[in-house]
């Protein structure tokens, strides 16, 4: 029973990852449905471990494709989608400025919405368009790891469902 509570833990943490950046996200959850799989037989998971690979799959597309969407839908060139991608790699790992406050989350948006203007600023040298591809790159990020992490939540949902009636009895 222990081992079941720390591992809806790890799945917990990996909903919030889905939505933070900072965090391994579906992968966690994942994880945790393997070894729950290991130890009591992958019969106990193996619709929740089909599905949790699906989400998987489902949420590297769904972030590429609401980050892409935001840019486009605010006018970013591909310059302005590179420059995102340097700048939150860049925020990530702390090479802005020190971060007093907000850490790597605060880096990660910070960093994506500065590289798509820089990127925006390089190709298009026009200020107010930069910044609104830039704001197009966010929200899309944004929008992206929203709905990633209700797809985190749905297949730890499915989990808990399909293994409680098991682990409490």
């Amino acid at each position: 029973m222990l081992l079941y509570w720390l591992l809806v833990s790890l799945m917990v943490l990996g909903v919030i990852g889905a939505v933070v950046p900072a965090i391994p996200g579906i992968s966690l959850i994942v994880l945790a449905i393997v070894i729950w799989g290991a130890v009591n037989g992958f019969a106990t998971v193996s619709l929740p471990l089909g599905i949790a690979i699906v989400v998987l799959l489902l949420s590297i597309g769904v972030d590429l494709l609401a980050t892409y969407w935001g840019a486009k839908q605010a006018g970013a060139s591909s310059w302005g989608v590179w420059g995102a991608m340097i700048g939150l790699t860049l925020g990530f790992l702390g090479l802005l400025p020190a971060l007093p406050l907000g850490g790597p989350l605060l880096g990660i948006i910070l960093g994506a919405f500065l590289g798509a203007m820089v990127g925006e600023l390089l190709y298009q040298r026009d200020l107010q368009l930069a910044a609104k591809a830039a704001l197009g790159v966010v929200v899309g990020s944004l929008v992206g790891n929203l709905i990633q992490g209700i797809l985190a939540l749905g297949v730890v949902i499915i989990f808990l469902v399909t293994t409680w009636p098991v682990t409490a009895s």
